[in-house]
């Protein structure tokens, strides 16, 4: 039995309810969308899933007759399956435009489907959720983005050493594996992978070749942290470019990558404009490309990808519960100064995180960061912090901190 884990954005969901006509709750398969909505079960709501074969042919049949409602919130679940509902949800909210009146969860982005013509613009609320957190999973709430801004890092009753965080980075954060041991946990993600490539894809785009996507989510995961750089992914695929980028963006749409793009906010002419793909499970990249973690200790390269992916599943989830306050981006220029991750605040304001699988740090960590701070936003607020695998937050002046990971979530 799959334990139960509270989720952040289960008030979000709430608040929208009230504020809003119609919610989407996306995110990938498996997530817990399904369980956060039935959460909201209720006398006042009713579930209906398009999983379902027989619901599913009758909402394609009659999409006008399937969206009545009978009581004030009606939860389609898995609504990406008959995209015909979408204009009439569109027309029965703006007769009645009373809020909550209906949430839809959906594995793909439905904006991205070829038969999706209606927005729902200026009626719905999108919510996003990811696999499990680790603050969700030891039932803590996301305070990490509000500490670092604030300064004040308390010392952790637990400390998480570099082999602790590399074994709940292979873990992830989907919730059925998690118990699991390695070798079945490894087949979990493969048969998750093959089970959406063959069933969900077909809806987002026409793939030829089959293996052809197989090897690129292979290659993707490999792929996890760096910049992206098409025409080096493509080498070996024997597929043209603008092929390749479809099949980027079906996964994309799937949510299985993600793209962090470059923070510009500069005339400093030699920034970089290259956004940085990640998985977004590290037990999912790490199932994909064969990893054991025996290997994976003795390979700076290899343990290095798997904290910093490890660490932007982490930080995204935390960055979507902040409701729009906060943007997540990176930093690069042609001198290849780089910050790992950039969490930007609607005023401005600026939390730079570098990610070290080390457990001990030294000022020259800091000498990206404090170049940037110094030459590009002298003017504003910016908190440096080096994630590390030691004990003990510490203060290296100026704004710069060396941070224990489990902080992320304690």
């Amino acid at each position: 039995m799959i334990e139960y884990y509270p989720r952040w954005q289960k008030e979000t969901v709430k608040q929208m309810l009230i504020e809003r006509r119609v919610l989407l709750l996306s995110g990938p398969r498996q997530s817990g969308k399904t369980t956060l909505a039935r959460e909201l079960d209720s006398d006042e709501t009713e579930y209906r899933t398009l999983d379902d074969s027989t619901l599913r042919e009758a909402a394609e049949n009659d999409p006008q007759g399937f969206i009545k409602q009978t009581k004030k919130t009606l939860i389609i679940d898995e609504v990406q399956r008959v995209p015909s509902l979408l204009p009439e949800i569109k027309k029965a909210v703006d007769e009645d435009t009373r809020p909550g009146q209906y949430l839809l969860t959906g594995s793909t982005n439905i904006q991205a489907l070829p038969t999706v013509t209606e927005s729902l613009a200026g009626r719905i609320a999108k919510i996003r959720l990811r696999p499990l957190t680790q603050g969700e999973i030891r039932k803590n709430n996301p305070r990490f983005i509000d500490s670092a801004f604030e300064q004040s890092f308390p010392t952790s009753p637990t400390h998480y050493d570099r082999d602790t965080i590399m074994e709940i980075a292979f873990r992830g954060g989907y919730p059925e594996p998690l118990a699991l041991q390695d070798a079945a946990r490894r087949r979990w993600h493969r048969d998750y992978i093959g089970a959406i490539l063959e069933r969900d894809l077909k809806d987002l785009a026409r793939i030829r070749r089959k293996n052809a996507m197989q090897e690129l989510v292979r290659i993707l995961a490999s792929w996890s942290g760096k910049y992206m750089d098409l025409s080096a992914i493509s080498s070996g695929l024997s597929l043209q470019r603008p092929t390749i980028e479809s099949y980027i963006n079906a996964l994309e749409s799937l949510y299985l990558v993600e793209r962090i793009h470059p923070w510009t906010k500069t005339d400093y002419a030699r920034v970089g404009k290259q956004s940085k793909l990640f998985m977004v499970d590290s037990g999912l990249m790490a199932s994909l490309l064969n990893w054991k973690i025996d290997q994976v200790r003795l390979d700076s390269d290899r343990s290095g990808k798997l904290m910093e992916t490890f660490a932007f599943n982490e930080i995204s989830a935390q960055v979507d519960s902040g409701n729009g306050l906060y943007e997540l981006l990176h930093y690069r220029d042609r001198e290849k100064r780089e910050i790992d991750f950039l969490i930007e605040r609607g005023d401005g304001a600026l939390i730079g995180i570098e990610i070290k699988a080390g457990s001990a740090v030294h000022k020259n960590d800091f000498k990206h960061m404090k170049w940037f701070q110094n030459n590009l936003v002298a003017n504003q607020d910016f908190i440096g912090i080096v994630l590390y695998t030691g004990e003990f937050p510490a203060s290296f002046g100026d704004n710069l901190w060396a941070i224990p990971f489990g902080l992320l979530w304690s």
